[in-house]
């Protein structure tokens, strides 16, 4: 009897100590004699100690900040450039059987990735087609790690720096293209002031008497402010008359 109760507590005690707890968010990796057995799904699973081990797999995802990385573009200009990875652990069994750090693993394949796929466009299309050059970023990185059991949803590059010279060209000609617009502009504007103008002047030409009212519509306009000093222009005819006219008189 006293043998039954001692193998009874012995079995009791083995279960309580082989209890290990996988949480929702991860996947154990079990092993027998170390090799590998079957993933464990979360709850409360028996690990039988000596003979067994296992390994925990956070299956949530995961962001690695990639550091600085100096690259040189298509067209010789050396940027420094970072950015974010978030990737998902999608099978618990390749993340521990066939890479020995996937973090570390990850985070190295994305900074040559990043300076490959950096060297093979010129900087107008780093600037301006950012998103572009992430979804590159992210293929390669997500084609490759795939053996690995990963799943790489999203790339973002953070930031890109240039060197002070370059800032300073890319401000010129920020300028030059400002000024050229402001140009094109005034302009344009002058040519339709130019063409209303004509259209004005053929319509007042082609009035009898348009001319001369809008000459005294002017002059109103003008004689409102008292400090305005108006000087009539007297064609020579007008004047000429009045000389003919003297001299019959006289």
């Amino acid at each position: 009897m006293d043998t039954f109760y001692f193998i009874f507590g012995f079995a009791l005690f083995i279960i309580l100590i082989s209890i290990r707890q996988v949480n929702q968010y991860q996947k154990g990796v079990k092993f027998m004699l170390g090799k590998y057995i079957g993933t464990m799904e979360p709850g409360w699973r028996l690990v039988f100690p000596i003979i067994q081990s296992y390994q925990k797999v956070d299956m949530r995802i995961k962001a690695v900040d990639v550091p600085n990385q100096e690259a040189i573009t298509k067209d010789n200009i050396s940027v420094g450039v970072n950015a974010v990875i978030y990737y998902k652990v999608q099978d618990a069994n390749k993340v521990i059987l066939e890479v020995e750090n996937y973090f570390y693993a990850i985070s190295q394949l994305a900074q040559t990735t990043m300076r490959n796929v950096v060297g093979q466009v010129d900087l107008d299309e780093l600037l301006s087609k950012r998103d572009r050059v992430s979804e590159n970023i992210r293929n390669i990185i997500d084609i490759a790690t795939d053996p690995w059991g990963i799943k790489v949803s999203n790339v973002e590059l953070k930031d890109i720096s240039l060197p002070e010279e370059m800032k300073r060209v890319i401000g010129k000609q920020a300028e030059a293209e400002r000024e050229k617009r402001a140009i094109i502009i005034k302009a344009e504007g002058e040519v339709i002031a130019a063409n209303n103008m004509a259209k004005a002047a053929e319509t007042l030409a082609s009035a009898d008497g348009a001319l001369h009212l809008r000459t005294l519509q002017t002059i109103n306009d003008i004689s409102s402010d008292q400090s305005n000093t108006i000087v009539f222009a007297v064609p020579l005819e007008i004047l000429r008359a009045f000389e003919k006219y003297g001299k019959k008189q006289a």
